[in-house]
């Protein structure tokens, strides 16, 4: 493949119960996108389960370090014009991506999949993230003159010089919150497109309210106050 326009980044934290129906649903964007899956220090069988798929390219940390930092292990090793990020947990159904991919050939730098403008399926999000997400995008409109809808989402497809212009700090769940307000702070063409979220099939979510709500919150904040 002498040019390839798309990567797919998938950070996965035990889910050895989820990610295998994941991979098999790509199994048909092979042919023009290159998978990588990070697999951030998971203790079940994880790794065995993304070597069933022998086109997918794993790198395996030791530890957990965090979603941040997995991501940024996947944008170092992608060779894409373009990165797409979605989970490893099956509730970002990967059919949708057609919509993503769709929008970055129309011209979007950042495109974001928005499930409050798309299917938000029951048992997909639990009241409380609902509501926290739901403050946080507010806020971030609010402070930056935005109209997002879901500031937390992590299904995106984004412009890969953007992503290693070494910006990125981040070391949890705010990176997501990092990425969106820097695009935005940089002028980037930023676009949401409606996609589904689906239940959790297996396991539970690493992500953890309280302490990853307020490094969202301080992100936002120190984001409005540089420059």
């Amino acid at each position: 493949m002498d040019h390839l326009k798309y990567s797919i980044v998938i950070p996965v934290h035990n889910e050895a119960g989820n990610i295998g129906r994941v991979l098999g649903q790509l199994e048909s964007f092979r042919d023009r996108c290159e998978v990588i899956v990070v697999d951030d220090g998971s203790r079940d069988a994880t790794g065995r389960e993304v070597a069933k798929y022998p086109w997918v390219t794993c790198i395996r940390s030791d530890s957990n370090q965090g979603k941040g930092r997995a991501l940024a292990l996947g944008i170092a090793r992608a060779r894409g014009e373009y990165l797409v990020f979605l989970d490893g947990d099956g509730q970002d159904p990967p059919g949708d991506l057609a919509a993503l991919i769709q929008a970055a050939e129309e011209g979007a730098d950042f495109v974001n999949g928005s499930k409050f403008i798309g299917t938000l399926e029951p048992g997909a999000m639990s009241l409380p993230n609902y509501l926290g997400n739901r403050f946080m995008s507010g806020l971030i409109n609010l402070l930056f003159g935005t109209g997002i809808t879901d500031s937390q989402s992590g299904f995106r497809c984004i412009r890969t010089d953007f992503l290693r212009s070494g910006m990125f700090s981040s070391v949890e769940y705010e990176v997501e919150t990092e990425m969106l307000l820097k695009a935005i702070k940089a002028g980037l063409i930023v676009r949401e497109v409606p996609v589904r979220r689906l239940a959790r099939g297996q396991g539970s979510t690493d992500f953890r309210r309280i302490r990853n709500g307020l490094r969202i919150l301080g992100t936002i904040f120190k984001e409005r106050l540089s420059k």
